[in-house]
């Protein structure tokens, strides 16, 4: 295993986090206090999402043109630049919208190769630890964003003065850590399914990957919103984002270790089931502070052990360029589902006053469904192999 190469995309990643959990509730909180609507809101907090998707149909090109070292140069120098400038961005709604779009793109690229790449450095028996590792450093510096916010407060110039500084260490981390040569993956033969194929070889782990990408745009976007609006405070609405991803962020560790002792697929069911239950309650549960928060905290850890129990599975399953596609399909996907749920979700609330967990209930209640079914396949197989022997 290439430990530099593994320590660098950690640390890429964990800066990538960062700057997403602070500038998606700042964005947020800002057009709130202009007096934007929650739709207005859902919107702007849409466009990183937009950026995203197109750089799912940017890898391939990248791959095959440019060095991982200069690919992930030019994807964090055009993330630099999209924080550095978005103080600037507030003066007018198309500028702001350009260094939105130019952020998801930076970050759609870094994250669909980095978590191939781990995929690629992880031997199958410590899979699951090694990409919980990942989900972990992702989402342990992505809810220092809302804390820094909270800390901070939303006016703050401060908050895009740190991002842009760890931007800045990010880039010389890969001068340092990322390899300057080409993605090589002919020599595991050829795609066998596209972009858009991925949802008929792997339906689960789409839902998956799209449930969790609508839960966490939501999340940092639209949840203080929610909680602002039943009558908490602007801080402690952003530390309940803060709680989430801390729940997230330590126990994803143990269900990886979970995922690398017991079938895969059924942990993968059980995190949806947790996370519709909660979303189901969060109407009663935002009255009830002393069950909300621990309530929060199991919801960021099953929310996220969807995502990670679906990188598990792709990398259990796919090798070489299939493997690229996959994660290219999940960088679409995460794109998709970032759009949809600020704009869903934001629609649901001008419409009901828990708008937010009812949009966050059935995307978990559809993930369901598609991961029962996984389920059921991966047993048969089981049965199938064993009556072989």
């Amino acid at each position: 295993m290439n430990m530099r190469l593994l320590l660098g995309l950690l640390f890429a990643v964990s800066v990538v986090g960062f700057s997403l959990g602070a500038s998606l509730p700042l964005v947020s909180l800002r057009l709130l206090d202009a007096g934007a609507s929650t739709l207005q809101i859902g919107i702007v907090s849409a466009i990183p999402a937009a950026g995203m998707m197109l750089s799912a149909f940017m890898v391939d090109a990248c791959c095959r043109h440019l060095t991982r070292r200069t690919i992930y140069l030019l994807c964090f120098g055009l993330c630099t630049l999209s924080i550095g400038l978005l103080e600037w961005g507030f003066s007018s709604i198309y500028l702001l919208g350009l260094l939105r779009l130019g952020l998801g793109i930076g970050m759609g690229i870094a994250i669909i190769l980095g978590e191939s790449w781990v995929n690629e450095l992880s031997p199958e028996h410590n899979r699951g630890k090694i990409m919980a590792l990942y989900a972990t450093a992702f989402t342990g510096f992505q809810m220092l964003g809302p804390a820094m916010l909270a800390l901070l407060g939303a006016q703050s110039t401060w908050v895009t003065t740190v991002v842009t500084a760890c931007y800045g260490l990010a880039l010389l981390c890969i001068v340092l850590t990322v390899p300057n040569d080409h993605v090589e993956h002919g020599e595991e033969g050829g795609k066998s399914f596209s972009l858009a194929g991925f949802f008929r070889v792997a339906p689960a782990l789409c839902m998956g990957v799209l449930f969790f990408s609508f839960f966490d745009a939501v999340i940092l976007s639209l949840l203080p919103v929610y909680a602002t609006n039943h009558a908490y405070a602007v801080g402690v609405a952003a530390l309940m984002v803060t709680v989430i991803l801390t729940g997230d962020m330590l126990f994803q560790l143990p269900i990886g270790w979970l995922a690398d002792r017991c079938e895969r697929t059924t942990v993968h069911l059980v995190c949806g089931v947790v996370a519709m239950l909660i979303g189901l309650a969060l109407p009663w549960l935002i009255g009830m502070q002393w069950l909300l928060w621990p309530a929060l905290v199991l919801l960021g850890a099953v929310a996220g052990g969807v995502y990670t129990l679906a990188l598990v599975l792709i990398g259990q399953q796919f090798k070489g360029q299939d493997l690229v596609t996959a994660n290219a399909s999940v960088g679409l996907l995460w794109g998709v589902g970032s759009l949809l749920g600020p704009l869903i979700s934001g629609a649901a609330m001008d419409v009901a006053p828990h708008g937010l967990p009812m949009a966050l209930t059935a995307m978990a209640a559809l993930f369901v469904v598609f991961a029962r079914s996984a389920r059921r396949r991966a047993f048969r197989a089981q049965r199938a192999d064993q009556g072989t022997l």
